[in-house]
């Protein structure tokens, strides 16, 4: 049995971590980390100190009105993503941890669709201006 890093326990939740496969268990926010742990195999769990949180990523759809799924991302770890029954009661959990200015929303697929583009302007403009200076 894993021991947990916390000593105080804000919020226990059902969750699915998105960590290749999907696991299904619970997820625990407390004074000391973020912590998941599978339902059914004891040995999957993500615990996550407050201190090695670089930045939470919330999927925000609808203005707000729907949050699918959120990510954490570590300082040396990488990214983990879930998602839970109620994700905006895990995110206000997290807050009270995490600096809001850490707390960042993740680009909607149109947002993605209009940087594409954009580069792609951006890389015609790079090449008609090197074919100008090469003929000059």
């Amino acid at each position: 049995m894993v021991e947990s890093i916390n000593t105080k326990v804000d919020l226990v939740i059902d969750a699915t971590a998105f960590t290749g496969l999907t696991d299904y268990g619970k997820i625990m926010i407390g004074d000391k980390g973020f912590e998941f742990f599978n339902s059914r195999d004891k040995r999957k769990f993500v615990q996550i100190p407050w201190e090695e949180v670089e930045n939470v990523i919330a999927s925000v759809m609808f203005k707000g009105k729907w949050i699918p799924r959120y990510a954490i991302e570590t300082k040396r770890s990488g990214t983990f993503t879930f998602s839970s029954k109620d994700p905006k009661k895990v995110l206000r959990a997290i807050q009270v941890y995490v600096e809001p200015s850490h707390m960042v929303h993740s680009l909607s697929f149109f947002d993605v669709m209009k940087r594409a583009l954009k580069s792609i302007g951006k890389n015609k403009n790079k090449k008609q201006n090197k074919k100008q200076k090469k003929k000059k």
